[in-house]
């Protein structure tokens, strides 16, 4: 499953270092001045999750394959850009391909780092992108239905589907509000709904970025943006993109030893991920073996089959069944043959919901 994150925000709020430190690489250029990104940077980067290493050691496995998630650095929007200001709808068309929206808000003083409106305000801030993304869906919507309510009326039940779930949208839109509230009614309309690519349909992870100070409990600034968050039902997550740089080149002891000297328990990659995860309704499963153990990602509530097709097609057009043992019961029992031996080994079918953390092992035939 691809999971891909775009960051926006606009200029100078730390984008681009933040990608470079959750990438570890320096894809993106970091300058001080607006639109140095002017191609979008797409890195991929590990899921760390440690029950994967469990796994592995448990089933002697030769290679340990992590699930990948993708970030787009997407350069700086400007007030004007559904208009064309700035790089406008360029950057605009590059935040429709991605699955979430990672948005940055600068929360830290520094007279050294120009802010494009000459203030740090993250609320403001935040706003400015939003409403330039709402003129986009609301223009591009307007112009959308002029043809589906031309073809319901010419009968098309696509249509009268589309308009009865993406003129609810319209609504919101017009009255300033994201197309995210919008409420589909059945599985048609969500569908419909789904495939629309409105840019504020998106689910929205701020990203607090704080000093290095204020990275473990924030400041007044990102507690501004967490409660905005909150009242959105959006994420929110503080990180130091200066913490992150620093651990770049680390080894795994080093960056434990630099996290707890700043109070921190783990990274602000690790933090982001598990906030994006809950934000797409994502969970983890594993197979395991001799081989490799390897870390697969889907949707919450995805059924067994669909499972299998995350490893390839064939597995979930020829599913037969999917042998599948508990994480829990895995690492204490001691693997697949213990598991069996207690009865902790189960034969799931094709309506089998899958769990978080199952390790699984899928029968197929075509």
């Amino acid at each position: 499953m691809g999971f891909k994150c775009g960051i926006v925000g606009l200029p100078n709020v730390g984008k681009s270092t933040l990608f470079n430190a959750l990438t570890e690489t320096q894809a993106a250029q970091a300058a001080n001045y607006p639109f140095c990104t002017i191609e979008p940077n797409v890195g991929q980067v590990a899921v760390p999750d440690p029950r994967l290493y469990q796994i592995a050691e448990i089933a002697g496995s030769a290679k340990i394959i992590e699930t990948q998630l993708a970030f787009v650095d997407i350069a700086g929007l400007v007030k004007g850009a559904s208009q064309g200001e700035g790089l406008g709808n360029q950057f605009l068309g590059n935040i429709r391909e991605v699955d979430a929206i990672v948005h940055v808000l600068r929360c830290f003083e520094d007279d050294d780092i120009q802010h494009v409106s000459n203030k740090i305000d993250p609320i403001s801030d935040a706003e400015v992108v939003e409403t330039e993304l709402l003129l986009a869906d609301l223009e591009s919507l307007e112009k959308r239905f002029l043809g589906l309510e031309k073809k319901a009326r010419g009968g098309d039940k696509e249509a009268k589907i589309a308009i009865s779930v993406l003129g609810q949208s319209l609504e919101l839109l017009r009255e300033g509000k994201p197309a995210r509230l919008t409420e589909p009614k059945d599985e048609e309309e969500q569908r419909v709904f789904d495939q629309s690519q409105l840019i504020t349909a998106k689910p929205v992870l701020y990203v607090c970025n704080v000093d290095e100070g204020d990275a473990a409990a924030g400041n007044a600034l990102s507690a501004a943006v967490f409660e905005k968050a909150a009242a959105e039902g959006a994420e929110a997550v503080n990180v130091s993109a200066a913490i992150e740089s620093e651990l770049i080149g680390m080894d795994a002891e080093e960056r434990s030893e630099y996290l707890a000297e700043l109070g921190l328990e783990e990274s602000g990659l690790a933090r982001v991920i598990r906030a994006g995860y809950q934000l797409l309704n994502l969970q983890t499963f594993f197979t395991a073996g001799p081989k490799e153990a390897r870390a697969w990602t889907v949707h919450k509530g995805a059924k067994a089959p669909e499972a299998a097709g995350e490893i390839h097609t064939d597995f979930e057009r020829g599913f037969i069944k999917a042998e599948t043992i508990a994480f829990d019961d895995f690492v204490s029992l001691g693997g697949e043959t213990a598991a069996r031996d207690a009865g902790k080994l189960r034969q799931e079918g094709k309506d089998y919901v899958a769990q978080d953390g199952d390790i699984m092992n899928f029968k197929f035939n075509v």
